[in-house]
């Protein structure tokens, strides 16, 4: 790479805008021979293309499913988006605005004045909290807990 031209940490270039709609996946070639060698024959890249999109759409799904949950459901979401950005443009496309959208309420929380912060801390916590209160009411005390955790937790409001 030349000295003007640096990449990001997908060792794509830094001065292609991926939000351009114009832009493929096929732009910059493959840097794996392996991965090549497949988009070479129509049957195996066909057969490629269908387990990332089953993969990726999966995991993509199952982070939904897990986002009101506590835990990594958003991180698994953008595991899922990745996964689908290794082949399909669109993934790639919503993969960068969600990136972008992430970044900017980055940079505005850490913006904000520590008692903000410490707000909006406070406000994600009580969300995280409400959502596994709301989980235990609607199922009830997971069996594979501790007899003393699964005490504690009967004790809550609605959950006995």
């Amino acid at each position: 790479m030349s000295e003007k031209q640096s990449s990001d940490r997908t060792g794509r270039p830094d001065d292609v805008d991926y939000s351009d709609r114009n832009v493929t996946l096929d732009a910059h070639e493959d840097r794996w021979a392996w991965r090549a060698r497949l988009r070479r024959n129509r049957a195996t890249h066909l057969a490629w293309r269908s387990a990332v999109g089953i993969v990726g759409g999966f995991v993509t799904v199952a982070g939904l499913v897990m986002v009101p949950a506590p835990g990594p459901g958003w991180l698994v979401v953008f595991f899922g988006l990745m996964i689908l950005a290794s082949e399909f443009e669109f993934a790639q496309r919503v993969l960068t605005f969600a990136r972008r959208q992430v970044g900017k309420w980055n940079d505005w929380v850490m913006a904000q004045p520590v008692w903000v912060r410490g707000l909006v801390a406070t406000g994600t916590l009580l969300l995280v909290w409400l959502v596994l209160w709301g989980l235990l009411v609607a199922t009830g005390v997971p069996g594979f807990l501790p007899q003393w955790a699964a005490d504690a937790l009967r004790e809550l409001p609605g959950v006995g």
